[in-house]
């Protein structure tokens, strides 16, 4: 059925439209919720509309900095109920996140009880804590009840709430924020409000100020567990000038002498966002995996401070070496990203430079402080009506108690009372709200005011303070007017706030001084397993089985040595703990093992193939000892092989590195070091064939070239050798023979050969 075929109607009620215009107008519908209502914060106040009704709602309950605390669950349950229709839980997880100083730079909620912590672990249930706000909520919510900012309806109707907080200062770039929309998703790191609030200040003096202006004055992130940013000063600027990119954190740490030339490092501030009990997991996997070998031991000694134990394996490691090695393989340094991607206005998603973030924030403050200016205003003008109407009646005081003492309606009395022009300032229209009785008439509001005042007030000092009120509060109008009609004091009264905001959550304020700090970070070279390990000598035993160990020192290779019962030895060889060992499956795999990763000798070793990935059905050919720049000579039972060079075979994964292609009943059978210029190949029919080194091909991967021809079986042994030397085998009695005259077996690659001198071993093997 074609995606345009309209949908049949159920019923008489039913609509029928294209599926294709059906489910594209409800995902538009579900995206631009996601997007506006969800997961991008507003580029005025910084906030989610979760994060902007918890606060509300903690404000409409009375939970002030400085006062009592309430049960979260009371918390959460009226956000629900009252303004956030969605589940409870997830409006606790928020509320709790506001409260954790770990994750926010200036928390938003005091929280008392457990609140969850940096190793990971989750708040308790919300009818267990309490919360109130910080006086950093507080700053957000100034001027809530001076029209400040537009109120709408809730979801319900019955309510209204903010659509955006009047914010004090930046709290999108103070706490930073992060969400994933429908396409597009933002991460912002948390900054110093004193450095943003300078940064505002100087974009107020010069609106056209460059975006690395401003660096001057935000350097970078701050983040609430510290750590130090080793990003460069010029990917920093490209970042905040496109509104994208990252930035390098590490942790900051301390090498502590414990005497006797021992030490430690200890940490002591973590990067943002990593939970310290999987930080500390993983560096315990590193130590058991032996990844990095001078790494010793990890533990943790935190109380409500920071403290990870970190032990080299002996003294004489370099700690610079050993960190470097950390920072590379855990979490002691990340990269966090930046992607300022907010809401314009509220509606409009974009991402912003910093200088277009601060931009909005200003405009957001100029428009709060205009409408605070006018609310203001009408506050005054009510005051100074009814200040007029007071004086009015102090100065025919016996008239007005007259009328109300014998009059039926005192308040129509005294409304058409002509009291003649009062003592007072003239009065235009602008001056009311509706408009102005008659010359020397008393408005409803006056009246109301007059007859509601307490007889106490009937004093003559009463009056002076009328007099004095009314001067103050024209004064105050008249500032207020000048302040609306002139643009550059509007932005000055802005800047004074900002000083004041500044002094008040600055270095002063707890934990109002920077946390992170700056630093160059070199690039960490990759620092080779050999040179992070002790030299030592051992013995490597492998059995028959399979089973391996690495014995101290170089022991006696004809010594009898202990195995599982039905196992005994396969290969025994002396090595250093800096060596790393090929081991060649009959699958034609290479892997790579660590000789410093092989268990000890005081036990019976453990099976190779936990170490790698070799499967059951394949069988270790061999197993040698890696040397750079060698040369190797592999082979398969179906008589085709090549040479190929040592380095390329290194594997760097457990699953090892296909070098010999075989299939079917093929196996890899041979794999010898390259040594002479001849090679000698001997089939399982006894046949020899000696032909040059220099008609094998050299190759990286493949299944070879055919060595020798055979009617029936396959290879038995192939090796290289110095023609002029001769070849060499082990007679039946142990003996050493070699033959020098070998034209009789001298042929092409690829012949059938002929049959093996007397005294060749009956097993068909060469000296190796």
């Amino acid at each position: 059925m074609s995606d345009e075929t309209d949908i049949p109607a159920a019923g008489s009620g039913d609509l029928s439209e294209p599926l294709r215009r059906a489910l594209g107008d409800r995902y538009l519908t579900y995206a631009l919720s996601t997007i506006m209502h969800r997961a991008l914060p507003d580029a005025r106040d910084g906030l989610k509309p979760v994060h902007r009704r918890i606060l509300f709602a903690m404000r409409e309950l009375r939970l002030s900095s400085t006062g009592g605390f309430r049960k979260s669950a009371k918390i959460s349950g009226d956000v629900m109920g009252n303004y956030h229709p969605h589940g409870d839980a997830a409006i606790y997880d928020a509320m709790a996140r506001l409260a954790q100083d770990f994750n926010v730079r200036y928390p938003l909620v005091d929280g008392q009880g457990n609140f969850g912590n940096i190793d990971g672990d989750n708040p308790a249930a919300s009818r267990y804590t309490e919360a109130r706000m910080t006086a950093v909520a507080e700053a957000m919510l100034d001027g809530l009840n001076e029209n400040a900012v537009d109120f709408r309806e809730n979801y319900d109707g019955t309510l209204t709430e903010p659509v955006v907080l009047p914010a004090q200062f930046p709290n999108l770039l103070a706490n930073g924020s992060s969400g994933i929309a429908v396409g597009m998703a933002t991460n912002i790191p948390p900054h110093n409000i004193a450095e943003l609030c300078e940064a505002c200040i100087h974009l107020i003096r010069t609106p056209d100020a460059r975006d690395d202006t401003l660096l001057n004055y935000v350097p970078g992130p701050d983040f609430p567990t510290g750590g130090i940013i080793v990003e460069p000063p010029e990917n920093i600027a490209q970042a905040y000038r496109t509104g994208r990119g990252s930035f390098r954190l590490r942790c900051r740490y301390e090498v502590e002498d414990l005497g006797r030339g021992q030490w430690q490092i200890v940490v002591t501030e973590i990067p943002y966002q990593v939970q310290k009990s999987k930080l500390i997991e993983k560096i315990a996997e590193l130590i058991q995996t032996k990844k990095i070998p001078i790494l010793g031991d990890v533990r943790d000694e935190s109380a409500d401070d920071v403290r990870l134990i970190i032990e080299p394996r002996s003294r004489s490691v370099d700690p610079e070496v050993l960190m470097g090695m950390l920072y590379r393989n855990s979490d002691l340094e990340v990269r966090f990203s930046l992607n300022m991607n907010v809401l314009i206005d509220g509606v409009t998603p974009r991402v912003c430079s910093m200088k277009e973030v601060l931009r909005a924030f200003l405009d957001h403050r100029q428009e709060v402080l205009i409408r605070r200016s006018r609310h203001r205003m009408e506050k005054i003008d009510h005051r100074l009506e009814v200040l007029e109407g007071f004086i009015i009646a102090f100065l025919n005081l016996d008239r007005v108690i007259d009328i109300i003492r014998y009059d039926d309606d005192p308040k129509s009395a005294l409304m058409r009372e002509d009291w003649g022009k009062p003592h007072t300032r003239a009065r235009d229209e602008s001056d009311y709200a509706t408009p102005p009785p008659g010359e020397g008439e008393l408005s409803d509001v006056q009246v109301e005011a007059i007859l509601n005042m307490r007889l106490r007030s009937l004093r003559r000092l009463e009056e002076m303070e009328l007099l004095r009120e009314q001067s103050a509060l024209m004064e105050e109008r008249a500032g207020l007017e000048d302040l609306l009609e002139n643009e550059g004091l509007q932005w000055d009264s802005i800047t004074a706030q900002l000083r004041e905001t500044k002094k008040q959550f600055g270095k002063d304020y707890a934990g109002g001084a920077r946390r992170t700090t700056f630093a160059e970070g070199a690039v960490i070279e990759d620092v080779p397993i050999e040179a992070m390990i002790d030299r030592e000598p051992i013995t490597v035993v492998c059995s028959q089985m399979g089973w391996i160990r690495a014995m101290t020192g170089h022991i006696d290779l004809g010594r009898e040595l202990k195995f599982k019962d039905g196992d005994g030895p396969r290969f025994i060889f002396h090595a250093e703990t800096t060596d790393r060992l090929l081991v060649f499956g009959s699958n034609g795999r290479f892997y790579t093992v660590s000789a410093a990763n092989l268990p000890g000798g005081r036990g019976m070793g453990e099976p190779l193939r936990l170490m790698v990935d070799l499967p059951n059905e394949a069988e270790i050919v061999t197993i040698l000892i890696h040397q750079p720049g060698r040369k190797l000579l592999v082979a398969s039972s179906a008589g085709d092989g090549f040479v190929v060079p040592e380095d390329d075979v290194v594997a760097q994964t457990r699953s090892g590195k296909q070098v010999l292609n075989v299939r079917g009943g093929t196996r890899a059978l041979v794999c010898k070091p390259v040594t002479g210029d001849a090679v000698a190949v001997v089939g399982e029919n006894r046949k020899v064939l000696v032909f040059g080194l220099n008609e094998l091909p050299e190759m990286g991967r493949g299944k070879g070239v055919r060595l020798q021809k055979y009617k029936d079986g396959g290879l038995s042994d192939a090796t290289t050798f110095t023609r002029d030397d001769g070849l060499s085998w082990l007679d039946p009695a142990g003996r050493t023979r070699t033959q020098t005259d070998l034209d009789e077996w001298t042929g092409k690659r690829a012949g059938t050969g002929r049959m093996a001198p007397r005294g060749f071993p009956r097993d068909n093997r060469f000296t190796s």
